[in-house]
């Protein structure tokens, strides 16, 4: 365990997310709800609410809503120490529209640039980068520069984690056509990344991109042929294909009565932290984290919908009283 007591330190996207509270088009919604989001902050939270140590490596604007996320942060348990400010940029808004629940259309209002996609070297607690338990990054985080170069320059220290040493480097492939030039520019990107992380996680979209091919069997054996060691190919209704050295599995997915699909990833990425730093089989990781998606995915928000371990292990042992 690193000084600071942290288990997991993620990095990269923060934003505040405004949820329509009434249903149908953008243009006619007229209040919203104002939630704290972004992947990696919404992964830190749900680490958080699963009784693990975290903080999210980001940057915010020199505004009100800056304000909010550190006391969103705060209030959810997670360290806001490395939520870095830059002054010119504004903090990001992200309004949903629940048209469909399942899948609902993101507004970004990032321009011209968010500020944790501006992260340089001196903004990166390298002590921390390096011994932490868990390093989670995401795809965004390299689509432009500075962000870029210092991400892979944190992979690069800390180096791919050694089997059996309770220590991981999880790249979430968080692919977001908006943030990128095109496919191919975030394929060569992906390809940097895949040599220095040992955990992948990604739906069927996001394994075209990163490896080519969107077939979960054929996307697995990829990802493990770079070297990854556990490889999660997310399915939807399908379920999830887990895949190691040892073999393949699909776990089935928990289903549920879908509100709003937007966080249900990063629940499952929240799960995932968990039980990776608890030892976990990876099936049983797969469970878990399934269950973390369908519980959010059943809830209108994202950090605040996250799951506690109860509320997971209820919903994993009443699926499996019905087998």
């Amino acid at each position: 365990m690193i000084s600071t007591g942290l288990e997991v330190l993620t990095v990269g996207r923060v934003g505040v997310d405004l949820y329509p509270e009434q249903t149908g088009p953008l243009a006619e919604v007229r209040t919203f709800a104002k939630s704290l989001g972004g992947t990696a902050t919404n992964v830190a939270v749900g680490a958080a609410r699963l009784g693990r140590r975290s903080a999210v490596l980001t940057k915010v604007g020199a505004d009100g809503f800056g304000t909010y996320v550190r006391a969103a942060l705060t209030g959810f348990g997670v360290d806001p120490g490395y939520v870095g400010t830059e002054p010119s940029l504004h903090t990001p808004v992200v309004f949903c529209e629940l048209d469909p629940p399942e899948d609902p259309p993101l507004l970004f209002y990032r321009d011209p640039v968010a500020p944790d996609l501006v992260l340089r070297e001196d903004d990166v607690p390298w002590d921390v980068v390096r011994d932490v338990p868990l390093l989670w990054v995401t795809g965004t985080g390299v689509s432009v520069e500075p962000a870029r170069t210092t991400q892979l320059e944190m992979l690069r220290r800390r180096g791919r984690p050694v089997e059996g040493s309770g220590r991981h480097t999880v790249l979430d492939l968080d692919w977001r056509p908006m943030f990128w030039p095109s496919p191919q520019h975030a394929h060569d990107e992906y390809q940097a990344m895949l040599a220095h992380v040992d955990v992948v996680v990604g739906n069927r979209a996001e394994a075209q991109v990163a490896v080519g091919t969107a077939d979960p069997v054929e996307a697995a054996r990829r990802l493990l042929g770079c070297g990854v060691r556990l490889a999660l190919v997310k399915q939807g209704a399908d379920g999830v294909l887990v895949a190691t050295r040892g073999g393949m599995t699909t776990v089935q997915p928990h289903l549920v009565e879908v509100v709003c699909g937007l966080g249900a990833g990063d629940a499952f990425g929240a799960a995932l932290v968990h039980g990776l730093l608890a030892g976990w089989d990876p099936v049983e990781i797969a469970v878990h984290a399934n269950a973390a998606g369908a519980i959010v995915a059943s809830r209108l928000a994202c950090a605040d919908a996250m799951p506690t371990l109860a509320e997971l292990e209820d919903l994993v042992d009443s699926q499996r009283s019905l087998s």
